[in-house]
């Protein structure tokens, strides 16, 4: 969002988990967790082209995104920590990496709280079921907007209106599965990892949406611990990555955990695209 005075920003639109950025490093030659732990190249080892690669749809991946997304559609409440990592082209050309960490917390099917810290300005957002606001605390400026009634018509009523996405909005969607399905064209299961989150979990492998993704799925509580992911058109193959930690399940969450009195007191600015700018003192804010 942006206005005269001032602008808050927050993440860039992406794909979400289940369309959103993420991927592994050896995915795309693989099939199992064996595969990676053999890397061709070696000795004259030829690497075959992904596209000649058949595109595989293993039940055994499938029931554990399934069960995954279950799991977390089953949770009236929860609150968790999203750790993100995107990579960006520099002018020397390899990546650089910026990093934000996020801490959530929702109530279905209404209301959200994402406090955001990271390598540039903090912000906060606040979703109570009638109105949706992001707070940048630093320079003490406000948005305010009406929001329709659920989390779902949110997330898309902010990216419309002010460009705002939360790169772990499949985790928070009413039903994640039906986000992953709707355009999946592959999944396999690689194998177990543990070291990831500091648990055991089964890693997973899927394309939906033109994104390309590994997840890591806790073997106990089936809730992701970790995705990885990369746009299949994306000519730099730039990676994402999203560590989510603290899991909680149903607790309890107090009733005035969606709204902030500093955000209430701060400087109003428009709740608007960051790509429009007002014309003159008093007039609303045109598209460039």
């Amino acid at each position: 969002m942006s206005a005269a005075g001032g602008s808050i920003r927050f993440q860039p639109r992406g794909k979400s988990l289940g369309r959103m950025p993420m991927l592994a490093l050896c995915v795309l030659l693989a099939t199992t967790a064996a595969s990676c732990q053999h890397m061709p190249g070696q000795a004259g080892e030829q690497i075959a082209s992904p596209a000649a690669q058949p595109l595989l749809m293993e039940p055994r991946a499938i029931d554990l995104l399934k069960a995954s997304s279950a799991r977390l559609a089953a949770a009236r409440t929860m609150s968790f920590t999203a750790v993100v990592s995107y990579e960006h082209p520099s002018i020397y050309g390899p990546p650089l990496v910026h990093t934000t960490q996020s801490a959530v917390t929702l109530q279905r099917p209404d209301k959200l709280r994402v406090i955001t810290s990271g390598d540039g300005p903090a912000n906060e957002f606040y979703y109570n079921g009638k109105t949706m606001v992001a707070f940048s605390p630093a320079e003490n400026l406000v948005a305010v907007a009406d929001a329709p009634p659920t989390i779902d018509a949110m997330l898309e009523a902010a990216y419309r209106s002010a460009a705002i996405y939360f790169p772990f909005a499949d985790v928070i969607v009413a039903d994640p599965w039906r986000d992953i399905a709707d355009e999946l064209d592959l999944a396999f299961y690689i194998g177990r990892s543990n070291v990831v989150g500091g648990t055991t979990t089964d890693m997973v492998a899927y394309a939906t949406h033109g994104v390309f993704i590994q997840v890591w799925i806790d073997t106990e509580d089936k809730l992701p611990r970790r995705a990885r992911a990369v746009y299949r058109s994306d000519p730099a193959q730039l990676r994402h990555q999203i560590d989510l930690s603290n899991w909680q399940i149903d607790p309890p969450v107090a009733a005035d955990a969606f709204i902030s009195k500093r955000a209430e007191a701060a400087k109003r600015i428009p709740f608007a695209h960051p790509d429009t700018k007002p014309t003159q003192e008093g007039q609303a804010p045109r598209a460039r």
